[in-house]
């Protein structure tokens, strides 16, 4: 028995000699070196080696994400293919080495005795009973992986296990992203009510005074008309982010995998959200093990050099080794004896392909056609992180000029709205000049709250694009 197990151990460390597989080379970028609009202010940090808790500050918004990391159904799934790919892992990898089984058994066999020839007397007849006492220990059928398909096979489900533990860190990331761009927009949702309702409420009051001038026979109607319609405008745009506002509450409910937390804490303004602290975008070449999505589509193209390997050895013999050692005796009594009782059996087989009507030539094929397609979509993956950086780079710079140049117009048209309705009540202009004003006002200031949310979202999506989220973390071993 102990000779049969070391038997079955040197086979398995004999195995896998040979690797079919094409040697796995990480793809060369397909990118530019550098990006651009890319600085390094004084006090940045790798965006990689900061966590999401970090960056995002506001105290609201971290219990929006808390909830969404919990109990968002998508997130929930993908965690779920995590341990799904782990065991198939598994089950693979178990294939490397001999499955060793116990067995026990007992028999009673019935065995009829000879009848004598006719003529010959009285028939004589009979039986005998024979008993059989069997226990052991075994090995079937374990393949001898001299091509390394089994060990191929066991990479490529590793390399698949990888692959979605990557994806979920993705996904993760991306619903960090979409929690904190949907909160900054119901946050601007809230400050473009406010504003409305402040406006409706200047704007009643100027129909107001319209409808006093026009009683007093100071004006024609026209003013009166023109007011009113000043004032319906900005009801109508009031209405309008009240259904944003609910409609982003639903998605944030979504989002977070159900109601909103009943207790949440004060959250920050629109201008508080700014960052603080500056990220560095490093290289290009970071990217590649700093995006999840990046080391998903590597671990994906891994596991398809992998199928390559175990396709080319299925043209070559399949050796398999069987084997048995045990005690067998016909008394119970005399099982454990080792001189008398000892048994065994050890038999190798061999299966050599010799004609499949193309089968296995077809499987090769399908696995050089699947790992060029997924070599493309790792290209692409990469030159898509790229071109997030270089937009959420270039946004970090032209979104915050676009704010700076926002801030000097509402400033500047609110100068103008308050002469134009002095030059108004001295009766210098008519009111055709305060209503061009108040609308360009209140143009200008809700342009001002939706580039600086912008503004924010692209800081965040930056953030997400160069990998950062998770700080230090490590892969789970399979």
């Amino acid at each position: 028995m102990k000779k049969l197990l070391i038997a079955g151990l040197a086979a398995s460390a004999l195995s896998g000699c040979v690797n079919l597989a094409p040697e796995h080379v990480r793809p060369e970028p397909a990118v530019p070196a550098g990006y651009d609009h890319a600085y390094r202010p004084d006090g940045s940090v790798v965006a990689s080696r900061l966590g999401w808790r970090e960056y995002l500050t506001d105290p609201r918004l971290q219990v929006l994400i808390t909830s969404a990391l919990e109990n968002n159904r998508d997130l929930v799934a993908a965690t779920a293919r995590i341990e799904q790919a782990r065991a198939r892992y598994r089950i693979e990898n178990a294939d490397r080495l001999p499955q060793v089984v116990a067995t026990g058994s007992a028999t009673r066999t019935r065995i009829p005795l000879g009848t004598q020839p006719v003529g010959a007397g009285t028939p004589a007849s009979g039986s005998v009973t024979l008993d059989r006492y069997d226990i052991g220990i075994g090995a079937s059928a374990f393949e001898l992986d001299f091509w390394g398909r089994v060990a191929n096979q066991s990479e490529a489900a590793r390399a698949r296990y990888l692959s979605t533990v990557a994806a979920q860190r993705s996904f993760y990331l991306s619903l960090i992203a979409d929690v904190a761009s949907r909160y900054f927009e119901l946050i601007e949702s809230g400050e473009q009510i406010a504003l409305a309702e402040q406006t409706v409420e200047s704007r009643a009051e100027g129909l107001r005074i319209a409808a006093l001038r026009l009683d007093a026979g100071v004006t024609s109607g026209l003013p009166y008309r023109q007011a009113e319609s000043l004032l319906t405008s900005a009801q109508q745009q009031l209405a309008a982010e009240e259904l944003n506002a609910a409609q982003l509450r639903n998605l944030l409910q979504v989002l977070v995998g159900g109601r909103l937390p009943p207790s949440l804490p004060d959250g920050l303004s629109l201008d508080a959200q700014a960052a603080p602290v500056r990220i560095d975008a490093g290289l290009p070449s970071d990217l590649l093990l700093a995006r999840p999505d990046i080391v998903a589509a590597e671990e994906t193209l891994r596991a398809a050099r992998a199928d390559i390997g175990a396709a080319r050895a299925a043209f070559f013999p399949s050796i398999s080794l069987t084997g048995t050692a045990g005690l067998a005796s016909a008394d119970i009594g005399g099982l454990f004896d080792p001189g008398d009782a000892l048994t065994w059996t050890f038999g190798p087989s061999i299966s050599l392909p010799i004609f499949d009507n193309g089968q296995r030539d077809a499987n090769l094929a399908l696995a050089r056609a699947t790992e060029a397609e997924l070599l493309a979509t790792y290209d692409r993956t990469v030159q898509t992180a790229f071109r997030e950086v270089s937009d959420g780079l270039a946004g970090r710079r032209y979104l915050a000029e676009q704010v700076e140049t926002l801030q000097r117009g509402v400033a500047a048209q609110q100068r103008i709205a308050r002469i134009a309705r002095l030059r108004y009540r001295e009766g210098v202009a008519d009111y055709l000049e305060v209503l061009d004003a108040e609308r360009s006002l209140f143009s200008a200031q809700q342009q001002l709250l939706s580039t600086r949310r912008a503004l924010y979202q692209n800081d965040v999506n930056l953030f997400v694009a160069l990998g950062g989220g998770f700080g230090a973390v490590e892969t789970p071993a399979p």
